[in-house]
């Protein structure tokens, strides 16, 4: 997709990202009609946005997107190497914890922003430091031509069920969300409990799958019976065709976590009212459908629709979860995460 007028895309690695920081500058300075936006969110889905919000609001948007090498971590940490002269005025991250190593730093101007309201504040802080939207599930997702109705699992728990031995899948936990969903586990069961845990994956030989979507791909094949994934994934899976369904794990228990997109304003940043323009214009209701309809994130906001097929997060029991706790969680069991995979 080309981008539409007024806005510029750059893709690029956290090397490239330093080598070009000189040309940035110079053609982005002083324009009060440009604003600046860094993103973790897929180019795919985050691009048409951009260019969505650059027609509504007349703004110059100009966008730097992660590759799929950098993994979400390229342009985290080119806004850190610009700590100092920050060349971004928004984040847009496709997770909700990597805001708050900006957050921890005194990178982030806090901003309330109007089009906050109706969304629940376990998705945002209330002084508007961060804010969350469009967000994604982490949830079972099951091939129904080998598993029956009345044997559906119902708990992420079911992954060490033994009656699955070798026929379930997950993600490497040392990366993307499975990472978060292991702190939050963390921080949920405690640090016994949670070892235990995945030491039963482990024993019941589950399968260890190189990304979320190497999961869908796993149960869509028949390789696997059910497996851990995001929700983006899985509605894929289901919208190819495959005999597969969709389980929002304990819904009887401590919930499904829930992992919003967040956006941050950039302290210090050259273009702080656009920045405060296209925030705004992110968390409108018609940019959560939007998310929703082209990569299933479920939308925040309490009674808000969503296309055929997909739920509402209002709908759906979540995990209580303190994010900027989880994101202290995340680099805390690194190492013995590291020796649970082998590295």
């Amino acid at each position: 997709m080309s981008p539409s007028r007024g806005t510029r895309v750059f893709t690029l690695g956290f090397a490239g990202m330093l080598a070009v920081i000189p040309g940035l500058v110079g053609c982005w300075g002083g324009v009060g009609s440009q604003v600046v936006v860094y993103t973790s969110v897929d180019q795919v889905f985050s691009e048409p946005i951009f260019n969505y919000c650059g027609d509504r609001t007349g703004l110059d948007v100009r966008a730097v997107f992660d590759t799929e090498e950098t993994k979400s971590t390229g342009v985290l940490n080119r806004l850190l190497a610009e700590a100092n002269q920050p060349r971004a005025d928004l984040f847009w991250s496709g997770d909700p914890v990597r805001p708050f190593v900006l957050i921890q730093r005194g990178m982030v101007q806090p901003y309330v922003s109007p089009m906050a309201d109706g969304i629940p504040l376990a998705f945002r802080d209330p002084d508007g430091t961060w804010t969350g939207f469009g967000a994604r599930a982490r949830v079972l997702l099951v091939n129904t031509d080998l598993v029956s109705g009345d044997a559906m699992p119902a708990s992420v728990r079911d992954l060490a069920d033994g009656r699955w031995q070798g026929r379930t899948a997950m993600a490497n936990p040392l990366f993307g969300t499975t990472t978060i969903h292991v702190a939050a586990l963390f921080d949920a069961w405690g640090t016994e409990e949670t070892r235990r845990f995945l030491d039963s994956l482990k024993e019941n030989r589950v399968q260890i799958a190189s990304s979320n979507g190497e999961v869908g791909r796993l149960v869509v094949s028949g390789e696997a019976a059910f497996g851990l994934t995001d929700t983006d994934d899985a509605y894929q899976a289901i919208q190819s065709g495959a005999p597969v369904a969709v389980v929002f794990p304990d819904q009887d228990g401590m919930g499904t976590l829930l992992m919003p997109t967040a956006v941050v304003l950039m302290k210090g940043a050259s273009h702080q009212d656009a920045g405060k323009r296209l925030l705004d214009c992110l968390l409108g209701s018609d940019v959560e459908w939007r998310l929703a309809e082209a990569a299933a994130h479920m939308p925040l906001r309490i009674g808000a629709e969503t296309p055929t097929g997909l739920r509402s997060a209002s709908s759906i029991r979540a995990m209580n979860v303190d994010h900027a706790r989880l994101a202290q969680t995340m680099t805390t069991v690194q190492p013995w995460l590291r020796e649970w995979v082998g590295f």
